[in-house]
């Protein structure tokens, strides 16, 4: 069994709890902090997951929302293996048999 994981990000909640309401008002704080992002890319971090994150930045968002990385991380499990179950509510049965497919083309005379 693979379990599939996610992460939830909190920023913007961070944000709010600290009175930062607007995405730009992080540009000038992460500059101070040697982090040099541009409007839109700060927003697309406040709006969405980040795929990957510098720990630099991460650092320089703790220092500014005064928290810890667990305060804007969580990590959930996403995918959980579950057992199949037919229409009628049961157990699923056994796979049916592949058969191979004959393709047949008409005879041009």
């Amino acid at each position: 069994m693979i379990k599939k994981m996610a992460v939830e990000w909190d920023l913007r909640l961070r944000m709010a709890e600290r009175g930062l309401f607007a995405t730009t008002d992080l540009v000038p704080l992460l500059a101070e902090r040697g982090v040099h992002l541009s409007r839109e890319q700060v927003y697309r971090l406040v709006t969405s997951t980040p795929q990957r994150l510098s720990t630099d930045t991460l650092a320089a968002l703790c220092d500014i929302l005064q928290c810890t990385p667990n305060d804007l991380l969580r990590v959930i499990v996403v995918d959980q293996q579950v057992a199949k179950r037919t229409s009628a509510g049961g157990p699923a049965g056994p796979a049916p048999d592949v058969q191979r497919t004959r393709i047949r083309r008409p005879d041009h005379a």
